[in-house]
């Protein structure tokens, strides 16, 4: 998971068009209560540093990654969440398996930094406000941490937010998959399992960030 990893996801639109992009859509009020979580997340211990390459990524073959956004619980976060959201295209192997998940957790981190200042605050208000342990359970009613998640209420969780009528809620979880489906099922490795054959020729003589940059 090097850093050709970083460079497969990233983009050549600057930050200002993808702040346009924005992925909650959250208001005012909910921008608000997202960025009053993130606070009391990070007074209360929650981890709010970039977790480098001093990652909770157990098994991991290569640890030479360094994480730019995600922290240690976006990381455990993210193993939680991406079985139940990738589903049937993981791979049943368990090192194999972790490795998928330490690959695509690493093209998230890569994604987001890319993102512009207004993307990566609505995402770390998200990501906080999943974390933080008495906002999971009264918003996502995860009782357990998520390290200690069963699959069964993180698919409960999953579908509570989908079909959630709360803007905040159905929003976020369509932006968790949005990053989560792209940083997998976009990599090559992947494109079998969705039918896409890959770019055609022309755009890969054409578009740099198509080309392997291994």
């Amino acid at each position: 998971m090097s850093e050709s990893l970083s460079k497969s996801v990233q983009t050549d639109l600057p930050d200002t068009a993808m702040d346009r992009r924005s992925f909650l859509r959250t208001g005012l009020g909910g921008a608000m209560f997202l960025g009053t979580v993130s606070v009391t997340a990070g007074l209360s211990g929650c981890a709010t540093a970039p977790a480098g390459r001093d990652y909770p990524m157990p098994g991991a073959m290569d640890q030479s990654y360094e994480f730019q956004f995600l922290t240690h619980d976006d990381i455990v976060l993210f193993q939680a969440l991406l079985p139940a959201m990738v589903g049937p295209g993981l791979t049943e192997e368990s090192v194999v398996r972790r490795q998928q998940i330490q690959a695509t957790i690493e093209r998230i981190d890569a994604g987001i930094h890319q993102f512009g200042p207004a993307n990566q605050k609505e995402l770390r208000g998200l990501f906080d406000l999943l974390n933080f342990g008495l906002t999971r359970v009264t918003v996502a009613r995860v009782w357990s941490s998520w390290e200690n998640a069963s699959t069964q209420s993180v698919n409960a969780f999953l579908e509570r937010w989908r079909t959630s009528g709360v803007g905040l809620f159905n929003n976020g979880y369509i932006a968790l998959t949005k990053v989560s489906n792209v940083a997998f099922y976009g990599h090559e490795d992947h494109w079998h399992l969705s039918g896409y054959p890959g770019p055609p020729a022309w755009a890969v003589d054409a578009l740099p960030q198509f080309k392997d940059n291994a």
